[in-house]
């Protein structure tokens, strides 16, 4: 058994070298002119996500904010591609401990809108999304409901999840983008799982609803 375990890893390291002596080899072979041409490729990709980033901020993104009715949710749902919206009640207790992680994930990840909403002031929204448990979490991606943290089932059913387990959760649906989001990240928290779903999201006066769905 130790004897196949050793090849294994031998294996493995000659991999590994392989990959990294074709990119060397790929390195030398290179002229000034294939240098510069990378360098202006990188220079245009800094500058369009820059460009990204001030667009984001312009919206509103990079805090947490509450929204004051369905009509504000509707406007920021045409606006913005990502957003990831907390259905709560001014009584619930874990909606506090949400409201405490995305306070952080929003700064940190600007290419989502981060915000709230009081099932109260949206009554034809909760029944629109379905919304029965306090709290909800909504992950909205171009237009559509592609997620649901309902609870915190999904987030090892417990008060004291930490924020990443939160992050990596809501980066499965594909709203925000976890550099180290790996499967075997996934693999160490069974519970960390969705099923993908698809609503497009419409104001209550839109004749054309939309209202396919995978539920």
């Amino acid at each position: 058994m130790e004897a196949v375990l050793q090849q294994k890893v031998i294996e493995a390291t000659q991999c590994v070298e392989k990959q990294l002596d074709a990119e060397i080899e790929k390195l030398d072979n290179l002229d000034i002119s294939d240098i510069e041409k990378l360098r202006e490729q990188r220079l245009k990709k800094l500058k369009l996500l820059q460009q990204q980033k001030q667009n984001w901020l312009s919206l509103g993104h990079g805090e947490y904010s509450e929204l004051q009715d369905e009509k504000e949710f509707f406007e920021i749902s045409k606006k913005s591609e990502n957003i990831v919206c907390l259905f709560y009640k001014d009584d619930s207790e874990r909606s506090k401990i949400v409201d405490h992680h995305f306070k952080i994930l929003a700064k940190k990840h600007i290419e989502a809108k981060f915000c709230k909403l009081n099932v109260m002031r949206c009554p034809f929204l909760t029944e629109r999304l379905r919304i029965k448990i306090i709290p909800t979490i909504a992950i909205i991606v171009n237009g559509k409901t592609k997620d649901y943290i309902v609870g915190f089932t999904d987030l090892g059913n417990r008060d004291d999840f930490s924020t990443e387990t939160l992050e990596l959760r809501i980066s499965l649906a594909g709203a925000i983008t976890v550099e180290d989001n790996c499967p075997s990240e996934i693999n160490k928290k069974p519970w960390l799982s969705y099923t993908p779903k698809s609503k497009t999201i419409r104001g209550p006066n839109d004749s054309n609803s939309d209202d396919s769905d995978d539920d």
